[in-house]
């Protein structure tokens, strides 16, 4: 088995059978591919209707929303391919893109995550697949508006490396988990996606322990996926007041996410009031976030 794709999805039934429609209509590579559907708890029919368009799919029904890294652990305990890509529920892949990242991952053994690139659907790049890590400096940069005023410099933009030449392959940081390609084996060795992430910053986290493991992690243009973005989480438009409580909930888990990693990989490197100015700097752009959601 060549690949195991995994898809979770939460209440998006239309997007996720129109992502499925575009995995089956992609060609798959030699050695066959698996795809599973983990469905978080969702209590609708987006299952049963999935398992009758597409009958070789893999269904995993959670008896809760476990979040995006336990939903796809779920599915990735169970993945047998030598890749597995954790590709979102609102994804449009192109009919070259497996084979052609199966063969980019046969060819660079000393990957062990890569990404092709991710457009959002007005065809510009999705800055969440081409990043640096998140840094204090980084986050400084970015949250103060120097990265947007000065996006190729290596000083003030290295959260997204605008730097970087988006038509050659490169080395980056981390890419988004909406498509997110990873070697089975580097898996095995630095272990499953850390579920105290229950949204957001999961697959930043698991990009950290591969680099820390002496695993290249590689951006390619060599094919593209589409990612419609929005239709759940930070992105979400608010039309309604639903949709302002969702938009509320996904932004404080955002930043408390934030909060997660810092403590995890750089709360050690730094000293007591560092960290608590960066934690207080998180807590404060938070509540600044959400009260602009609530008022707007």
């Amino acid at each position: 088995m060549d690949l195991s794709i995994i898809i979770v999805n939460y209440k998006t039934k239309d997007l996720t059978l129109q992502t499925l429609t575009s995995v089956y209509k992609a060609k798959p590579p030699r050695g066959k591919m698996e795809v599973f559907l983990v469905d978080n708890f969702s209590q609708d029919d987006t299952p049963e209707t999935a398992k009758k368009n597409f009958p070789h799919l893999k269904i995993i029904k959670s008896q809760k929303n476990l979040g995006f890294a336990g939903g796809n652990n779920l599915a990735l305990r169970l993945a047998k391919g030598r890749y597995v890509l954790l590709l979102n529920s609102d994804t449009l892949v192109e009919p070259d893109t497996f084979i052609k990242m199966v063969k980019f991952m046969d060819e660079n053994p000393q990957v062990g995550l890569s990404t092709c690139r991710v457009n959002l659907f007005n065809g510009q790049i999705d800055p969440a697949s081409h990043r640096g890590f998140p840094t204090p400096w980084a986050a400084l940069t970015y949250y103060l508006g120097l990265e947007a005023l000065f996006p190729k410099s290596h000083l003030f933009g290295q959260y997204h490396q605008g730097w970087q030449d988006l038509n050659q392959t490169h080395e980056i940081d981390a890419p988004v988990g909406a498509f997110f390609m990873l070697r089975k084996k580097t898996l095995d060795q630095v272990g499953l996606l850390d579920e105290k992430f229950f949204m957001y910053g999961e697959d930043i986290d698991l990009a950290y322990r591969i680099k820390q493991a002496g695993w290249k992690i590689v951006y390619t243009p060599i094919t593209k996926i589409t990612h419609l973005k929005g239709a759940s989480g930070i992105n979400k438009k608010i039309i309604n007041p639903e949709a302002k409580k969702i938009k509320l909930r996904t932004t404080a888990i955002f930043f408390d996410a934030m909060k997660i990693f810092y403590r995890k990989h750089y709360q050690k490197k730094y000293f007591f009031l560092f960290n608590w100015l960066v934690l207080m700097g998180i807590e404060l752009i938070k509540a600044l976030k959400l009260a602009r959601i609530r008022f707007s």
